[in-house]
């Protein structure tokens, strides 16, 4: 019985982490590039993330949406 409730409790954490982990990532502000070079920086491309990001300035490594 003990082991089914440790297990009923874990599966309700996991459940809530995964559905407060989509709510997070909408709460960042977008970054597009206009804004980074506003910012002051340039876009650049990173190969070994195969993405585009901010270099320097106001957004420096922030991911472009």
């Amino acid at each position: 019985m003990r082991t089914r409730l440790l297990g009923l409790i874990a599966a309700v954490i996991v459940a809530g982490l995964g559905a407060a982990a989509p709510v997070a990532q909408a709460a960042v502000p977008a970054i597009d590039g206009q804004r980074c070079m506003d910012g002051g920086g340039s876009v650049e491309y990173e190969s070994a993330k195969g993405s585009w990001i901010c270099i320097d300035g106001s957004y420096n490594g922030k991911p472009i949406d």
